[in-house]
């Protein structure tokens, strides 16, 4: 097994990443690179990977339950209504990130998405075909950024989202099954 495969609590071979707590491994499982195709589902994953920027993952994924407490449980059309108030209790919510940018982001987000007809289907527009997509090796293999997430960011800012980039955009595609980045060898690989 190579250093970017580990064995997970029942001896499997995962992500390395995926083996460091018990919350990373269960996310690693059960949901990261698992197709995401309803609109709230993918609105609450921009907004998560908005707020993770600069922090870590495993800070974003113990505070789970309360962001989504927090913001409606990601639906688009309650936190489109949010207004003055809602930002000054959100930024009161010590169970949450309490960052003022990336907050009035995910309202303004929810807003832009209540503008798009099919966000699923425009999202999933930029999946990169999978046939022409090894498995990574290993995670240097991993990008960071690709040319479909450049063109999903600069899309979702012409649409009026806020605080996606290239690299957030790639997180999300991660995240909901767009792209399938566990390793060549781990136990979650080819599960969507």
């Amino acid at each position: 097994m190579s250093e970017d495969l580990r064995p997970g609590a029942d001896g499997r071979p995962r992500c390395a990443w995926g083996t460091a707590t018990p919350e990373y491994e269960a996310y690693h499982d059960e949901e990261w690179g698992r197709p995401v195709r309803d609109a709230d589902g993918l609105f609450e994953r921009l907004c998560l990977e908005g707020f993770q920027s600069g922090l870590s993952w495993l800070t974003i994924l113990r505070k789970r339950e309360a962001f989504r407490r927090a913001f409606a449980d990601f639906r688009i059309a309650e936190v489109a209504r949010f207004g003055p108030a809602d930002v000054e209790r959100l930024m009161a919510d010590a169970g949450i990130v309490r960052n003022r940018a990336k907050i009035e982001a995910a309202i303004a987000n929810a807003r832009a998405a209540t503008g798009v007809d099919d966000l699923p289907g425009l999202i999933w527009s930029f999946a990169p075909d999978a046939a022409g997509r090894p498995a990574p090796r290993a995670l240097a293999d991993v990008p960071a950024v690709t040319p479909e997430s450049t063109a999903l960011a600069r899309e979702l800012k012409r649409r009026g989202f806020r605080f996606i980039g290239p690299t957030t955009a790639y997180a999300l595609m991660q995240a909901c099954g767009l792209v399938d980045d566990h390793l060549e060898g781990c136990v979650a690989r080819g599960r969507a």
